[in-house]
C-alpha cells in the first residue's frame, strides 16, 4: 500500500469517527446569561428523558432563540421564577420550573450538564459551566465562569442550593 493510500485511509477513519460523535460533543454550543428574563439552561435532548442519563448530550434551551447557537427556547410555562446574579468572576441564574412542560418525571432526581460532559460550549464567553436540574423538587440552576474553581463540578448530589447558591423561590 502506497503512503498516499494510507494517508488516505487515515483521513477516512478520522472523518468517520468525528462523524459518529453526537452532534453536540462536536459542534458546541454558545449560550447566555443576561438577566432573570433573558438566559439558557440545558435539558434532556427529548421531552420525558431522564436528566441523569442524559448529562452528555443535553440541549440548551432559552427565554429566545438568539442567546443560543441551538435556538431552542423554553416550552411555555416551564420556568417559573429566575433569579440573575452577576459577580466579577461569574454570572447566575437560579429558580423554579415547571417539570411537567417538558414531561420531566417527578421521581427523577436531576443530574448536572457541564464543560466536563459536554464540551465545546462556551456560557457568556466563559469555557467554564455548570448547570444542574432538579425535576422531582422543581429548581434549576446554571453558573458561567471566568475559571474552573468558581464552578463547583462533579458535586451534582448535593444540589442546586449547594452546587449554586441563590434565590429559589
Amino acid at each position: 500500500m502506497t503512503s498516499l493510500t494510507r494517508l488516505a485511509l487515515l483521513f477516512l477513519v478520522c472523518v468517520s469517527c468525528i462523524l459518529a460523535l453526537p452532534v453536540d460533543k462536536r459542534a458546541g454550543y454558545t449560550i447566555k446569561l443576561t438577566s432573570g428574563t433573558a438566559f439558557c439552561s440545558f435539558l434532556p435532548p427529548h421531552p420525558g428523558d431522564d436528566v441523569g442519563g442524559t448529562e452528555e448530550n443535553g440541549i440548551p434551551f432559552c427565554s429566545t432563540s438568539s442567546l443560543s447557537s441551538s435556538g431552542k427556547v423554553f416550552p411555555s410555562g416551564f420556568i417559573k421564577s429566575a433569579h440573575f446574579v452577576q459577580q466579577a468572576n461569574y454570572v447566575q441564574v437560579t429558580g423554579r420550573m415547571d417539570r411537567s412542560k417538558y414531561q420531566l418525571s417527578s421521581s427523577d432526581g436531576g443530574g448536572q450538564y457541564d464543560n466536563k460532559d459536554i464540551s465545546g460550549v462556551t456560557c457568556n464567553g466563559y469555557k467554564y459551566w455548570v448547570n444542574m436540574l432538579e425535576p422531582d423538587v422543581n429548581q434549576y440552576c446554571i453558573r458561567c465562569c471566568k475559571s474552573q474553581s468558581d464552578c463547583n463540578l462533579g458535586l451534582s448530589t448535593y444540589g442546586c442550593e449547594r452546587i449554586i447558591p441563590g434565590d429559589y423561590s
